[in-house]
């Protein structure tokens, strides 16, 4: 309650009138003139009047203490029971709030940003966004209902989000325990063949056991090494790059019992194979229009080192030229297919004929080299259908197809098997998609028996064109025609020779991307992509397996001959498996050494700091068995001491102000009274 005035004249004309009243007062009481103090007092009366006293007073509410609970959805809180707790714990806490009406809770549930690829447990960010719009004095506390694991925390000594009391109410349960596998250093690329060395290791989060961990290691879904790695320690491991393109390489440590979560038990790390000088052998049996073909594509690749021989004389040639007047450099016969036949990535035998220039012996050696991992090319002509085919030697044994003796002469269109529509070396080949097909015609194909592995091109009536066969752990494919060369010269428009005679080599060299059975998967930011190739029929669902342990079926969409392929934007984010059958794979959605997979166990030491410097309260929300709360406890003015058992919340003092009551102390007939009353005492007391 206050006065305040209203004057009806300004406050220096009130002053002027006030001087002169205060002037013929003094000059009344000083000459003694009766009733001078009335006439004071009447003059006093009638400056209060012009002044308008007015009586305020003001309306105001209390205003009430607001108390933010920032509730952890993040994914560390989606196991172990985490989920569960939290939501019990979240109910009980406002159950308990509500016995205090002068206290308004605030629920700020913080998830994973869906959109970033780096996921991590932002509480403190979103106490501070929450608590922007409410003034410091009315934030009673704040409650933090987490598993501790936060990573946004601010250093204790700075300015924090609230000057109230914090406390911390801790999810999972008590001596937490949980070992990881992490990949500390590890090269992006390396050459195939080439030993790369990488490290990594495993960490005991919790409590440390003391035991070795044994840490197996998976290459493209194959196992190739079982390691021995002390947690905490840096273990190192060599290995060699199998293949070009991405290779990806699996760590997993066997699930430790009692632990929390097996789903960081795996992790993943692709490197980029890189081929350095393919090394290619290319053998003409003699000098032929489509020679050149070959070897221009294969001279055009920066990345091919090509060794080609033709052969130009054959030993039973005799024509009595000497010996010392002859150009010809001798075929290093030995060198090639005894001391370096392993030094090659891929042997093209371009229409050869066995002339006795190789010993039988070193087609045994070939049919040993590809076994064992090689691959072979057979561009065929008519010497293959001949008395001196190469199918006649050791080679036949892993030969495709054997050939009949037939050669057949007539113009044909080169067509897609309905294998080769699906097959990765021949689908989508440009021109394929139509009838007859956008390319030139060859005239000649050479006559085979039932071919063995996948016939992908048909000739002449239907008859075996372009066989791919595996054989052991190398690779064999033959083309039974000697035309292919009709489509790089042009002829009634040519055809996709190139694109046709790279695929068949890289194939051979065993590029994943030309697999024709497989499983792949990547992502793209927060999307899941996954592509099963396929020459059989539909391969049917999916099934991924996610980071917190939960699977999903999806159904594989057909986008293409022998293409299918799903898509899903992920929640989730870590690693991921998806199987199809007997394939599976493996890709991490969002960046590999995210925060929020760095460690799982809860903790109460992350927020303890800060509970201490606020007189807030850290503790668990369950003994391992029942539901725990701590009581409230409101206090007024300044928290000074901690309480260990109850969460102290600081009641505010701040009100707002409703409206304003004025009551005019001189208006009305009251004021109108004291007036006529002063004057009046004035005028009897003159006249006396």
């Amino acid at each position: 309650m206050s006065i305040e005035f209203a004057p009806f004249l300004p406050w220096t004309i009130l002053a002027a009138l006030a001087i002169a009243a205060a002037l013929l007062s003094a000059l009344s009481l000083w000459r003694g003139i009766r009733g001078a103090g009335l006439r004071t007092v009447a003059l006093a009366a009638l400056l209060m009047a012009l002044a308008n006293p007015l009586l305020m007073q003001e309306d105001r509410e209390q205003l009430s203490t607001v108390v933010p609970i920032v509730v952890d959805r993040s994914q560390s809180q989606a196991m172990a029971g985490r989920q569960e707790q939290t939501d019990s714990a979240l109910a009980g806490l406002q159950d308990r709030f509500a016995r205090f009406p002068r206290i308004e809770t605030r629920i700020v549930e913080v998830s994973d940003d869906p959109d970033t690829e780096t996921p991590s447990t932002r509480l403190f960010s979103a106490l501070a966004s929450a608590t922007s719009d409410v003034p410091p004095g009315r934030i009673g506390g704040a409650v933090f209902l987490t598993d501790g694991q936060i990573h946004d925390l601010p250093g204790v000594n700075q300015e924090l989000a609230i000057d109230a009391p914090m406390h911390g109410l801790i999810t999972g349960q008590p001596e937490e325990f949980d070992r990881r596998v992490q990949v500390v250093r590890a090269p992006r690329f390396g050459i195939v063949g080439e030993e790369q060395e990488m490290t990594l290791r495993v960490f005991d989060d919790g409590r440390s056991t003391g035991e070795v961990a044994d840490v197996t290691v998976r290459m493209n879904g194959e196992e190739i090494a079982t390691l021995q790695a002390a947690p905490g320690a840096d273990t190192p491991f060599s290995f060699t790059v199998p293949r070009g393109g991405g290779n990806v390489m699996e760590f997993s440590v066997a699930e430790v019992p009692g632990e929390v979560t097996a789903v960081n038990n795996r992790a993943v790390h692709v490197i980029d194979g890189i081929r350095q000088n393919l090394r290619v052998l290319l053998v003409s049996g003699e000098p032929h229009a489509g020679e050149r073909a070959w070897r221009n594509l294969l001279k055009s690749d920066a990345s091919v080192d090509l060794v080609h021989f033709t052969i130009l004389r054959p030993p039973e040639k005799q024509d009595g030229t000497p010996i010392n007047e002859l150009s010809l450099i001798a075929f290093p016969t030995r060198e090639l297919f005894v001391e370096k036949i392993e030094d090659f990535d891929l042997i093209i035998f371009d229409r050869y004929t066995h002339r006795n220039v190789l010993p039988i012996l070193y087609y045994d050696y070939i049919a040993q080299y590809v076994q064992n991992g090689g691959a072979l090319l057979i561009a065929a002509g008519p010497e293959h259908a001949g008395d001196n085919s190469i199918a006649a030697t050791p080679l036949s044994q892993i030969l495709p197809a054997e050939p009949t003796g037939e050669v057949h002469n007539a113009g044909f269109y080169p067509r897609l098997s309905e294998d080769g529509q699906k097959h990765p070396v021949t689908r989508g080949l440009d021109g394929a998609g139509q009838e007859p097909p956008a390319w030139g015609r060859w005239f000649r194909s050479i006559d085979v028996a039932a071919p063995q592995g996948e016939t992908v091109m048909l000739g002449d009536q239907g008859r075996p064109l372009l066989v791919l066969n595996r054989e052991a752990e190398g690779r064999v494919a033959m083309l039974l025609s000697d035309h292919g060369w009709l489509w790089a010269r042009g002829f009634e428009g040519g055809g996709p020779h190139v694109s046709l005679y790279r695929r068949i080599a890289h194939w051979l060299m065993k590029e994943p991307d030309l697999e024709e059975e497989a499983l792949t998967a990547r992502a793209i930011g927060r999307t899941l992509e996954a592509t099963r190739q396929t020459i059989g029929d539909d391969p049917g669902p999916a099934t991924i397996t996610y980071p917190s342990g939960r699977s999903e079926t999806v159904p594989l969409v057909e986008a293409g001959p022998g293409l299918y392929r799903f898509e899903r934007r992920m929640e989730e984010t870590g690693l991921f498996e998806v199987t199809n059958g007997e394939f599976s794979t493996l890709v991490h959605v969002g960046t590999v050494d995210a925060p929020e997979f760095k460690a799982m166990i809860s903790t109460e030491e992350t927020l303890a700091p800060y509970a201490e410097k606020t007189k807030g309260l850290v503790t668990r929300v369950s003994d391992g068995e029942n539901l725990s709360l701590p009581d409230i406890l409101p206090v007024r003015g300044e928290v000074r001491v901690q309480d260990r058992n109850r969460m102290v919340i600081r009641l505010t003092d701040e009100t707002v102000l409703r409206g304003i009551n004025t009551i005019p102390l001189f208006a009305g007939f009251g004021g109108l009274s004291i007036l006529l009353f002063a004057v009046a005492a004035m005028w009897w007391r003159e006249g006396r």
